[in-house]
């Protein structure tokens, strides 16, 4: 163990999409773990579209971090100092830590992690807040029967990619959005989506979605926002819902444009429209990572991670998930 902690800080809020500008690295001593506490030494960190949320001067789900403070996040990790009866050193560990090489945790708010279950990086995506918040989302709140059609916009993200599958797996049909060609072969020829629309090669996605879902949509799972929700409120059956997980498309806007009206889309189908946070499911959260370590442990699941190499590049990882580079869950991979 060496003596220094890296670890990245809010240099600035930024104004529209971020940049480096707005991150500092610094160079501090490892921190000590007290009474009920881990040391643990970060393996992997996790960077998610909420954090853009974070970084601005007003509250939201998430609370907003202050320029000087250390950023934080999901990260899975090995277990160096123990001040807990409840894990030993050696232990992997997964919980919410700090963009750094080691993160002290409070020992009743980490999870255990099984490397012989899935490699670590799992447990941040499919097996972490991500698989979670697309089992909630779309069981609880998109309420999907057999032979319904469920649409996901983000499908190829951490989140959309297990809807796709959770909904698979209920007798559903599939469809699902995403920007690039290779994420959409990925999507129908490994993940099991019955359908993929690259929204980067269409500028009518009514039509494109008329075709792939041509007896309109039960449950739409919307993740991105802006002109793919518009064209599938058009396409909504009697009685649809909506979960609304997060808005990319708008996430760097200085200002929400507005545009068309679509609420009278809502009517004629009687949609119900619903917002969702899986923090809302706090007391169920053991049941749910059961029941998806279990399908990944079958196979019933398929999960994929884009790593991103270096806690240096985290910044570079975290800005990616804006222009689409990943596949899957995005993270970085700290340490070996």
């Amino acid at each position: 163990m060496t003596d220094i902690n890296r670890g990245w800080y809010l240099a600035e809020r930024p104004t529209g999409e971020p940049d480096m500008d707005d991150f500092e690295l610094r160079d501090e001593e490892i921190p000590t773990a007290r009474e009920g506490e881990l040391l643990v030494r970060v393996k992997y960190l996790s960077v998610d579209p909420y954090m853009r949320g974070r970084m601005r001067d007003r509250e939201s789900y998430a609370e907003p971090w202050a320029v000087g403070d250390i950023l934080k996040g999901g990260i899975v990790g090995e277990v160096l100092e123990s001040n807990s009866d409840q894990y030993d050193a050696g232990e992997f560990v997964t919980g919410e830590g700090t963009w750094a090489d080691y993160s002290v945790l409070d020992a009743a708010d980490v999870a255990p992690v099984d490397p012989d279950i899935a490699a670590l990086p799992a447990y941040l995506g499919t097996l972490g807040m991500p698989g979670r918040t697309a089992y909630f989302g779309l069981l609880e709140v998109g309420a999907p029967e057999p032979g319904d059609t469920v649409v996901v916009s983000g499908a190829a993200g951490a989140v959309g990619s297990v809807v796709g599958q959770i909904a698979k797996l209920n007798g559903c049909r599939v469809v699902g959005f995403a920007g690039t060609d290779e994420k959409t072969e990925w999507l129908t020829d490994e993940v099991g989506f019955d359908a993929a629309i690259n929204y980067d090669e269409t500028d009518d996605y009514g039509a494109v979605l008329e075709e792939a879902a041509p007896e309109g949509v039960d449950v739409y799972f919307d993740n991105v926002g802006g002109p793919i929700t518009d064209a599938v409120f058009t396409k909504l059956n009697l009685d649809a819902r909506v979960a609304v997980c997060g808005q990319i498309a708008h996430y760097n806007d200085e200002e929400v444009p507005t545009g068309p009206r679509k609420l009278l889309q809502l009517i004629a189908p009687r949609a119900t429209v619903q917002g969702l946070l899986v923090s809302d499911y706090a007391t169920r959260f053991e049941k749910a990572n059961e029941r998806l370590t279990t399908w990944v442990a079958n196979g019933a699941l398929v999960h994929r991670e884009s790593v991103v190499d270096g806690l240096e590049n985290a910044p570079d990882a975290f800005l990616g998930l804006f222009s689409g580079d990943n596949i899957g869950k995005q993270v970085v991979r700290v340490a070996e």
